[in-house]
């Protein structure tokens, strides 16, 4: 089926990195499988990362379908392009049905988008794992496809203003080799494997990345591990309790 949508949404993403001068570096994509159902997994530190993400997956001529939280369905401008794109809303007091969706996208051959940190890390560190992404590519007998982002938060993350000026901004990009979602590993323990790979990526895309603060007052993106301002994740934790 013609995909009448998302192919003119790529096209406008693109128009708008070029016009905000994205130093965009992407290394991995020959990791994504050209056909067949998988589970892409990504860290998640801004509200653009599934827009890079379904950019390391082009070369390969694959979409991906991402599943992302129901309100964002509901708005009067996302929500009709969301559901022409055939994402998948989650609606996080009955997720059975988003789960079997996302199955049945699997089963069809679809690559299925998923942030198991299930929000956006205030500290840009990883949070832990849900276990949906490694529960259903396992159900769906799929591999795992383990993604890291770096510097998409200087875009727009949560509780900072956007950033979309001509900036030379980098963004680095990390994809994994796929992970076999063996049904005879506990999903757990597949779970833990899935994000330790994904801190590798993360590690090996913040030492290749370019961009460095600014000044004093530009060290908000950078966590606290690597010298910058960002809250740790005990912070983090005791601000959410609050």
């Amino acid at each position: 089926m013609a995909e009448l949508v998302y192919h003119p949404v790529i096209g406008f993403a693109r128009t708008l990195f070029k016009a905000w001068d994205l130093q965009i570096d992407c290394q991995g994509s020959e990791n994504i499988p050209r056909s067949g159902g998988a589970v892409l997994v990504s860290n998640h530190i801004s509200y653009l990362d599934f827009v890079f993400d379904g950019l390391a997956a082009l070369p390969a001529k694959r979409l991906v379908r991402f599943m992302a939280k129901e309100s964002v369905f509901r708005h009067r401008v996302s929500g009709p392009l969301m559901r022409a794109m055939k994402h998948i809303p989650v609606d996080r007091a009955q997720g059975e049905t988003a789960y079997a969706q996302a199955l049945d996208a699997l089963r069809s051959g679809e690559i299925v988008g998923v942030f198991p940190e299930a929000t956006i890390s205030q500290s840009f560190t990883l949070k832990s794992f849900k276990s949906g992404a490694v529960r259903m590519a396992q159900e769906a007998g799929v591999p795992l496809i383990p993604v890291a982002l770096w510097g998409t938060q200087r875009l727009w993350t949560k509780g900072h203003p956007r950033n979309f000026k001509r900036d030379h901004l980098p963004i680095t990009i990390r994809v994994g080799e796929a992970i076999e979602a063996s049904r005879d590993k506990y999903a757990g323990a597949l779970t833990r494997q899935l994000r330790e790979r994904i801190q590798e990526l993360l590690d090996a895309a913040q030492r290749a990345y370019p961009g460095r603060p600014k000044g004093p007052d530009d060290t908000w993106w950078l966590p606290a591990h690597l010298g910058g301002t960002a809250p740790t994740p005990e912070e983090v934790r005791a601000a959410e309790a609050r």
